[in-house]
């Protein structure tokens, strides 16, 4: 019972640690090839600072406790987004903007949903901060996409969503008829106002979404939306699949214009999420702001992560400048340290003959 975990969490073992660190540094080298540098919050901030500063649901997920130094109630982060607008809107509130920043750590929930029993993950994004404008999102959602690509995540799709959508319409909407919208509730939506059946209907691949859209009702009032959406779609690679689900709001209740949501083929639920939403500044003021937030261990857990496990078996009394080389070449080396010493034993996949690297 001494390697028992609490519920929610475990120990990730190799290769999967590896290709874990791998993903993640993959992910984060495209993000700086973009311009966006890193940051790393704290593990755990005050409770109502935090709290504050986490939107939706999301405080409620916050595992707290008191600190014995400050005897103030601390809260270990569910969501590192919270962190980084507190970073930009405080310590780097002078910095220029548009202010690019990345991030990667672990956060750690109270509860798990059943469809993800894990309770500590890690999350990987980037924020582009004083910006929400649609050459922003395009950016934004690009380089999700590059940075997954990368990572070796084949078989993406997009999801585009509208979270302000009835608000643009202007029509002072019911919560009851965003609730039923949200849910997809035709005959929900029906009782209260027929006019926005044709919201419901507009969901599915990009093209035809769009096209429901501008021949709907609510064609006009949604127009600039519509266009801004499709400067975005025509920036991303052909093979990424696109659709479109403009009253879903579930997860996106603090976005604004935009949101999105990133699937990859052979995983069940999202990989990936992000869309446009304020920083709010101590003084109370807003900045726009655009991000999006990756899940690694939805990918790791599918084996989906990419890259291949390469190690070489190098006998006992190899020439250590040979090993160096080999390395420098991109293999992983593993010394034999007894002469008794062999691949099978080091899980090794290739051995060091006279001639060089042979596959076993």
């Amino acid at each position: 019972m001494t390697g028992l975990l609490p519920e929610g969490f475990h120990d990730r073992l190799p290769p999967l640690a590896d290709a874990a660190a791998r993903l993640e540094r993959r992910v984060l080298d495209v993000a700086h090839g973009h311009g966006y540098e890193q940051v790393d919050p704290p593990l755990a901030e005050f409770e109502n600072a935090l709290s504050r500063r986490l939107k939706a649901g999301r405080a409620t997920d916050a595992v707290r406790f008191v600190d014995p130094v400050s005897q103030r109630s601390l809260a270990i982060r569910p969501d590192m987004t919270a962190q980084v607008g507190r970073i930009a809107a405080t310590r780097m509130a002078h910095h220029p903007r548009p202010l690019r920043l990345s991030y990667a750590g672990v956060v750690l929930k109270l509860r798990a949903s059943e469809l993800r029993p894990a309770r500590a993950t890690r999350q990987i994004g980037c924020e582009l901060i004083g910006l929400d404008s649609v050459v922003a999102a395009r950016e934004i959602v690009g380089v999700a996409i590059e940075a997954l690509a990368a990572a070796g995540v084949v078989g993406l799709s997009v999801d585009f969503t509208l979270p302000d959508l009835v608000d643009a319409i202007g029509s002072g909407a019911s919560d009851d008829l965003r609730d039923r919208l949200d849910a997809k509730d035709a005959a929900g939506v029906a009782a209260i106002d027929r006019a926005y059946l044709p919201l419901i209907e507009a969901a599915g691949p990009f093209a035809e979404a769009i096209a429901r859209l501008r021949s709907g009702t609510h064609a006009g009032a949604l127009a600039t939306r519509l266009d801004g959406l499709e400067a975005i779609a025509q920036a991303l690679p052909g093979e990424v699949a696109l659709t479109l689900d403009p009253t879903e709001r579930h997860g996106f209740e603090y976005q604004s214009w935009l949101g999105f949501s990133i699937f990859a083929r052979g995983i069940a639920g999202e990989i990936g999420r992000g869309g446009s939403y304020a920083v709010v500044h101590e003084s109370g003021a807003e900045e726009p702001a655009i991000g999006f937030s990756l899940f690694p261990d939805a990918i790791l857990d599918a084996g989906l992560a990419g890259g291949e496990r390469r190690r070489l078996f190098v006998p006992l009394g190899t020439d250590p400048q040979r090993s160096a080389a080999l390395r420098r070449d991109g293999w992983v080396t593993v010394a034999a340290l007894t002469a008794d010493d062999s691949p099978q034993a080091q899980l090794c996949t290739h051995r060091l003959s006279s001639e060089g690297p042979v596959a076993i």
